[in-house]
């Protein structure tokens, strides 16, 4: 349509649009037109700009990815096995997340279909209830981690769990309904550049950076580790790497956002950005508390409160640990409005609602009500007194790394079914890649459960 177009106002493509579109097609043929144009007599300015309008999906669901539950994660493991194994392993979730993630781009952009309704149309109803049930169980835990990490983070403020709970919701709410796709995108992106505070706070803690280093080249596992444990750790880590929340949001970001093939490449560009940026962040965090907690008293209770003493006692001081509990307040509250909306994407797709984030709420209340009431379930959950963070923030984790191979065929299926795909379909390197990643998920859950059975293996 676009095409035939190319001297066309806004005003005449509004006026020529057919009248049996609905107001969500109708805005994103007005999205892909802006696009369209910026294509025409390509210059720098309009290349800069072009990857600009293009830019999101990829950074918000990687810096989304480093979570309320991923800071706590990172901070946890640094606290319990200090600077050596975990910054190497870090390393290598960086071309891992982004195998992932690059799939789901090729996926939106070909078929402009959302990942819960390619699952239900390609492979019928039992499976396709199979993966939103898989994607609303994982996300409500998820989500509970994020207001795990905006309680703890607004705690140190003085602020009442009833207040920091709720008006996260409430902030998670407003922006979901209120905005047009375009500005909740921008605004999400303004919120998520907030992860960059622990980049600093690490080098302030002044660590040993021949340290890093060496465990980077050495890579080695540290003694007198509990096997259990330390495998514990490694699926959490994981879970906060890739979860199946992501597949979905970033898959449903591309079609709303109204990608098409020729914005392949912007969207994987996209999405390398925000995984290295992730990679980054994740072991900036590992280095901090590697430095000013290992060792601590209390260090190896998984404990995030203790961790926030530690960081209050070091160098850091009161400053530095405000500053760590803004960053997990900004990762608790982005992730929030990220998987929410993927939440509200999943449902919408698979049960054919209107479903987007360019509708008002009256045109599309079950839409958003599915994210939005997901998202109170976490919070009341969060609210329950004594509730142990620590070790429920490790818990989900680890749960979104069994839930996650499932998700992660159903994904490889489409991308390899050429009648849906094209000349887009993976790559003999992709499917290596993504069926080791999927083994290696396989065999790390396989080598938890053995520990569980056996707790002396």
């Amino acid at each position: 349509m676009l095409r035939s177009r190319k001297k066309q106002t806004e005003a005449e493509l509004l006026r020529d649009l057919p009248s049996n579109l609905t107001e969500d097609q109708r805005q994103r043929e007005l999205d892909r037109w802006q696009i369209y144009q910026l294509r025409q007599h390509p210059s720098l300015w309009r290349r800069v700009m072009l990857f600009m309008s293009l830019l999101g999906p990829g950074i918000l669901v990687m810096i989304a990815d480093n979570d309320a539950g991923g800071v706590i994660t990172y901070a946890q493991t640094g606290a319990v096995y200090g600077i050596g194994f975990f910054i190497p392993f870090l390393l290598l979730m960086i071309p891992v997340a982004y195998v992932v993630q690059e799939m789901t781009v090729r996926l939106g952009a070909v078929t402009h279909r959302g990942h819960a309704e390619m699952i239900w149309g390609r492979y019928g109803a039992f499976w396709g209830v199979f993966s939103l049930l898989d994607l609303t169980v994982a996300n409500i835990l998820t989500l509970v981690t994020e207001f795990i990490g905006i309680r703890v983070g607004l705690g140190v403020f003085g602020v009442p769990p009833i207040v920091s709970v709720t008006g996260g919701w409430i902030f998670v709410t407003l922006t979901m309904i209120l905005l047009h796709y375009s500005t909740w995108e921008r605004l999400a992106l303004v919120i998520a550049a907030g992860n960059i505070v622990f980049v600093p706070l690490a080098i302030a803690a002044h660590p040993d950076w021949g340290q890093v280093v060496a465990a980077i080249g050495t890579w080695h596992i540290p003694a007198g580790v509990t096997l259990g444990a330390f495998v514990y750790v490694i699926l959490a880590n994981l879970g906060t790497t890739v979860a199946p929340w992501m597949l979905f949001f970033q898959q449903s970001s591309v079609v709303d956002k109204g990608l098409t093939v020729q914005d392949i490449p912007d969207g994987q560009m996209d999405t390398a950005v925000g995984s290295f940026s992730m990679g980054v962040i994740a072991i900036a965090i590992v280095v901090l508390t590697g430095t000013v907690v290992y060792g601590h008293p209390g260090a190896m209770d998984f404990n995030i409160q203790k961790i926030l003493e530690a960081l209050q006692m070091s160098r850091l001081g009161t400053i530095g640990t405000a500053l760590f509990a803004l960053g997990l307040t900004e990762a608790g509250l982005i992730a929030a409005i990220a998987i929410t909306a993927s939440t509200s994407w999943a449902v919408g797709e698979a049960l054919k609602l209107p479903r987007s984030l360019n509708l008002r709420p009256q045109r599309a209340l079950p839409f958003y009500l599915s994210g939005i009431l997901s998202a109170a379930m976490a919070g009341i959950i969060v609210l329950i007194p004594n509730i142990p963070l620590g070790f429920l923030n490790l818990t989900v984790q680890v749960i979104a790394t069994i839930f996650m191979p499932a998700a992660m065929l159903f994904l490889l299926m489409l991308l390899n079914d050429k009648a849906i795909m094209g000349i887009h379909v993976n790559r003999p390197w992709q499917n290596l890649s993504a069926f080791a990643i999927v083994a290696f998920l396989i065999m790390a859950n396989g080598l938890y459960g053995a520990t569980i059975i056996l707790p002396h293996l």
